[in-house]
């Protein structure tokens, strides 16, 4: 008999993003790879994740988020999913309490504990304790980059072991290939002869919008022509933010485009002048090896995850700091095309370095040491 899996998919939004799409990416490539796989899902969320895995299905979780929260901790650990898995993964920080399966949870970031001003109140003290808990009770913690894994040293004492497993990106999907993409603008309704500033992640305070946005105010004074798109969904603590846009000097060229469809999204960033992505602190931050992948130029942060993941092709700025990012888009925005290209295939080269391949290789590695 080979491996059985229980993977909790249960935490999972409906509109997939960051750690969603990891979470979605494994649940389609364990069964792929031989796996005997269970997906736990909410109870009214099962069609769903049959149109994106063939893994088995038990949708035994509520779907009040309360609820949810309740039944994972005290009740998960005994259900038939459970006792009929040689490994449960929680990979989104829990896991269910008094189980006897062997547990392996994802740790993706330690900014709860790091910066808790980042998040919600009523989250922060939530995920301090799961992850607590995780780190003494699973038997391997996987962490989705080195720079999560330094961080779980320090300030996770005598946490369980580690299985550094970094997230990868759809090398099929998010290509330089661009033979479509005005086309796919008509069909969003996009104009494809405008040069634009783009932003990918969920709108929260630590994506650094603030930064961006005043960096863009002294980038339109300077060029009359570019515009800055925003993509992602509405997160937390946007009323300062909706402030801000609401009185931009240059607010009639700022695009807000909510969530994208994931047809257009490659296309999105490739057209894309530069993908500035001034995050404050990630747990790997996907949007950068996505752009990275269909050859866009990427400004970040300097001293995050993200400068590791993109290596030296990446422009890096200090956190927070709107005048260097103000002069490295100015210079990228206006850069000649052969720049452009040779940072193309320099950005795709370092993308293709992060497979989801390879990450599954190091979950089955993590389930194999936890059995």
């Amino acid at each position: 008999m080979g491996m059985r899996v229980a993977l909790d998919v249960s935490a999972v939004p409906q509109k997939i993003a960051g750690a969603g799409r990891y979470i979605a990416e494994i649940a389609r490539r364990l069964p792929e790879a031989g796996v005997d796989t269970t997906l736990v899902t909410r109870k009214n969320d099962a069609q769903r994740w049959s149109n994106i895995s063939s893994a088995k299905l038990s949708p035994v979780v509520p779907d009040n988020r309360v609820q949810r929260l309740a039944y994972e901790a005290l009740l998960l650990g005994s259900s038939g999913a459970a006792k009929n898995s040689d490994v449960w993964h929680g990979p989104h920080y829990t896991m269910p309490h008094g189980s006897k399966t062997p547990c392996v949870v994802t740790i993706h970031d330690l900014m709860f504990f790091t910066n808790p001003e980042w998040h919600e109140k009523s989250k922060v003290a939530f995920f301090r304790r799961a992850i607590s808990y995780s780190a003494k009770h699973a038997k391997v913690l996987v962490s989705i980059s080195d720079f999560t894994a330094r961080q779980i040293d320090e300030f996770l004492p005598g946490h369980a072991p580690v299985v550094v497993a970094p997230l990868g990106v759809d090398l099929t999907r998010f290509t330089t290939d661009a033979s479509n993409d005005r086309l796919l603008f008509e069909q969003h309704a996009l104009r494809s002869d405008v040069p634009y500033v783009f932003f990918l992640g969920t709108m929260e305070p630590r994506k650094g919008l603030d930064v961006l946005l005043r960096s863009f105010a002294e980038l339109a004074a300077l060029d009359p022509e570019v515009e800055l798109w925003l993509a992602g969904q509405s997160g937390w603590g946007l009323k300062d933010l909706e402030a801000q846009i609401a009185a931009h000097p240059a607010s009639a060229r700022i695009k807000q485009l909510g969530f994208v469809d994931e047809a257009v999204l490659p296309a999105l960033l490739r057209q894309a002048r530069c993908v500035a992505y001034p995050s404050r602190g990630e747990g790997f931050g996907l949007p950068v090896l996505e752009a990275l992948a269909c050859g866009a130029s990427v400004v970040t942060s300097r001293g995050t995850v993200m400068e590791e993941i993109a290596g030296p092709t990446a422009q890096l700025i200090p956190i927070g700091d709107s005048a260097a990012l103000t002069a490295v888009l100015s210079e990228v925005v206006a850069s000649s095309d052969s720049l452009r290209a040779q940072r193309s295939h320099d950005a795709r080269e370092r993308a293709q370095t992060f497979t989801w391949e390879r990450s599954l290789r190091q979950h089955l590695a993590a389930y194999e040491q936890a059995k």
